[in-house]
């Protein structure tokens, strides 16, 4: 564990190049591969961050138990790439050329001999968890209704031509033939239906070639290919207390949530915020009005920034309307949102007393906040200082 973290520390501070090493690497030595890949170079450059954001998982989680289900699940969701087993020699080849590449006099026999042990437990648990999984690698699913809200959003209505299994709260990978061999993650805005249909809602941001497609392109009557369904965003049926905070798009799996809880009410009171840059990214606010004028166990709050003022300005609102709350330690919590979102509203929540393991959200990026140490240039190219919290990408959490 120690060489591993130690010599990544060493690998973090050199990420562009790793991962750009790495693809360089791989291609040079199984031209067959690149296919596999998406063609646009802003596209491989997300590509790239996500391979280093899931290194980056894996390494700061190798004493975690819940590493080797994060593990499964990724070989399970890999197999809509055609990814096989006789790939992952390839690419355990590539990685440990640019570890060693980017480690430089660090790279020492002992190093080599950790990576490789390690790289050969990911290997055999994604392996392991694509042949366990009895289901298709992807899902075909038409498009029946597409709403445009204003520029940037959408909410596309999708018929699985066969049943996709999911829960409420839960997301899945989406790819559309407008833009190859390319895959976003979006949240399920609905509990399941009598009709199997679903919603994706979508946000587009600048230079997304995918989110834009979706929002202002995409036609009725066209087929997206659907990734197995993932997250643990989902409800704890315990007898306490609910609070659900939700954040731009990440509306979405907080709106399945509470379609799960208007079918079944809960004993306790739920109550609601609900957080968005302006009044009129509240695009869903009739159907939670609704909601709240029918179900007596539900409270809602509404944050937006005072009129003329930063979109910003949410953020401190929420926080003042949660501090103006007791008895957190008693709750369930569940967030969604954009992952500084996230993070900012967990460490206020802890430090009003709600206990940690009562705070539920999907994975969110290691970003430099949360670390004692300086930012180095591997958390900066992870996560891009940015000056807003809102949510850029269209779902959370992280959707590339």
């Amino acid at each position: 564990m120690r060489i591993l973290k130690s010599s990544f520390a060493v690998v973090e501070r050199r990420a562009e190049h790793a991962v750009k090493y790495f693809y360089s690497h791989l291609f040079w030595h199984n031209p067959g591969l690149r296919d596999l890949f998406p063609a646009s170079a802003e596209d491989m450059e997300r590509q790239r961050d996500r391979l280093f954001a899931a290194l980056t998982h894996v390494v700061t989680h190798l004493e975690s138990e819940t590493l080797l289900p994060y593990l499964r699940d990724l070989g399970r969701d890999h197999r809509k790439f055609l990814v096989g087993p006789e790939h992952y020699a390839a690419v355990g080849a590539s990685l440990l050329a640019a570890l060693a590449q980017a480690c430089g006099e660090a790279w020492t026999p002992a190093t080599e001999k950790a990576w490789c042990e390690a790289y050969q437990v990911i290997a055999d648990a994604m392996t392991a968890g694509a042949a366990a999984s009895g289901e298709p690698p992807w899902w075909d699913a038409e498009v029946v209704r597409h709403l445009q809200y204003g520029e940037d959003i959408g909410v596309l209505t999708l018929a699985p031509r066969i049943p996709l299994p999911y829960r409420p709260g839960q997301y899945v990978s989406v790819s559309c033939d407008r833009v190859p061999a390319t895959w976003r993650t979006y949240s399920l805005g609905n509990a399941p239906r009598p009709d199997g249909t679903v919603d994706l809602h979508v946000s587009r941001i600048e230079g997304g070639r995918l989110s834009t497609a979706l929002v202002r392109d995409v036609l009725p009557g066209e087929v997206l290919r659907l990734g197995a369904p993932g997250g643990r965003l989902t409800l704890r049926r315990e007898d306490r207390p609910l609070t659900l905070i939700a954040a731009g798009t990440g509306w979405a799996p907080v709106r399945a949530l509470v379609e799960e809880l208007v079918q079944h009410p809960p004993d306790q009171d739920v109550r609601l915020f609900v957080v968005a840059r302006d009044a009129a990214h509240l695009y869903d606010r009739p159907l939670i009005d609704a909601h709240a004028a029918a179900c007596g166990w539900l409270g809602v709050t509404y944050i937006t920034p005072a009129p003329g003022q930063h979109r910003d300005e949410a953020t401190a609102r929420l926080a003042t309307a949660l501090g103006n709350r007791a008895l957190w330690r008693e709750q369930d919590v569940h967030l969604s949102g954009p992952a500084p979102f996230i993070e900012e509203t967990v460490r206020l929540l802890e430090e009003l007393g709600a206990r940690p393991d009562r705070l539920f959200h999907d994975a969110v990026p290691v970003s430099g906040s949360l670390r004692p140490r300086p930012l180095g240039f591997g958390e900066w190219f992870l996560d891009r200082p940015s000056p807003h919290w809102h949510n850029p990408s269209g779902r959370a959490p992280g959707a590339y």
